[in-house]
């Protein structure tokens, strides 16, 4: 069997360097307490809300808090990390001045789903750091995705998995309770260019643009439509669950963009959910963007900017790009 540590260890890629295997394994080692809590669920109080919002106006669960914590702890003592950003604070939080690298988190992906024991996941990215010996700020995160030197996720679910991306391809790992390892499951992790699973909030149909509607439209419609074959929607209502099983079996996972709540036309996070999931889907071959401008050519302004998901299987994310490109000529 191959643990995580070995096949650190063991990689030959040169990027891989000891400061990257240790803050990756840093954050491995936060999982593992994250998974046991998850575990014991209303045994150890973590259920419920906070009782306060986080920085993007949303209220907190117990155990998105104590997520929150514990991989912030555990970062800022790592002496290869420069600094720390977490989705669920409104700045960064500066290091180890001499530290290398720097760390942005989704400390509990899908925390409304804690209280009713469906997945929930810890997503992460880890950037350089260029200015050893001073302390890193807020402007520091502001790279583009491509600038990224690993991301992943480790998803809590009936199992705990570690999803990896580091220098090139995907890996995937399970964490086997009885030893505390995280065992290699898969390799070489790929997404097929073709599918017929899409995932998608279809309560926010009315607020979508009109390309997106047709696209939708065009799936519902199936064998009798344009794309002439049926279609299923699966929905976990946790970006990190969507992106495992995309992973894991192909699919489409888009949250558009829409015209809701004009301060947020993207609901998702640029710089802790979408930028990472990226990097882990277009390394197993499949594509991600904002529905025209690829995710991770993307400069961002703020560490809490927010845009539109298209991602998943490379033709339909082609496709719903021509569809966009199609309306734009059209008005």
């Amino acid at each position: 069997m191959t643990t995580l540590t070995s096949y650190l260890d063991t990689n030959k890629n040169t990027e891989i360097t000891p400061a990257l295997k240790d803050v990756i394994t840093t954050i491995t080692e936060v999982g593992k307490t994250i998974s046991q809590l998850l575990r014991k669920g209303a045994l150890a109080d973590i259920l419920g809300e906070a009782g306060q919002e986080n920085v993007q106006g949303e209220t907190q669960k117990k155990l998105d808090v104590l997520a929150n914590d514990l991989l912030l702890d555990a970062l800022t003592h790592n002496q290869h990390c420069a600094g720390v950003a977490s989705e669920e604070l409104d700045d960064a939080t500066p290091a180890n001045t001499e530290g290398s690298l720097l760390v942005l988190f989704d400390p509990l992906d899908g925390s409304s789903n804690i209280d009713i024991n469906m997945a929930v996941g810890t997503i992460f990215s880890i950037l350089p750091y260029q200015r050893q010996g001073h302390l890193s700020t807020n402007s520091d995160f502001l790279q583009a995705g491509n600038q990224q030197l690993a991301a992943g996720y480790l998803l809590y679910g009936t199992s705990t998995v570690f999803a990896l991306t580091v220098a090139e391809g995907v890996a995937m790992f399970s964490l086997d309770p009885d030893t505390g390892d995280y065992i290699l499951i898969e390799n070489d992790v790929r997404i097929d260019a073709d599918t017929s699973e899409y995932a998608i909030n279809s309560s926010n149909y009315r607020y979508w643009l009109a390309p997106m509607q047709q696209y939708i439209d065009e799936l519902i419609a199936g064998k009798t439509g344009v794309r002439g074959r049926d279609f299923n929607t699966r929905w976990v209502a946790a970006m990190v669950g969507d992106v495992h099983r995309i992973l894991c079996r192909g699919g489409l996972f888009t949250y558009p963009f829409d015209t809701k709540d004009p301060n947020k036309p993207g609901k998702l996070r640029l710089m802790y959910e979408a930028n990472p999931t990226s990097l882990l889907i277009e390394r197993a071959g499949g594509a991600a963007t904002d529905a025209t401008a690829r995710i991770l050519d993307i400069s961002p302004t703020d560490i809490h900017q927010r845009v539109p998901v298209v991602l998943g299987s490379k033709n339909e994310v082609d496709y719903i790009k021509k569809l966009h490109l199609q309306h734009a000529d059209n008005d």
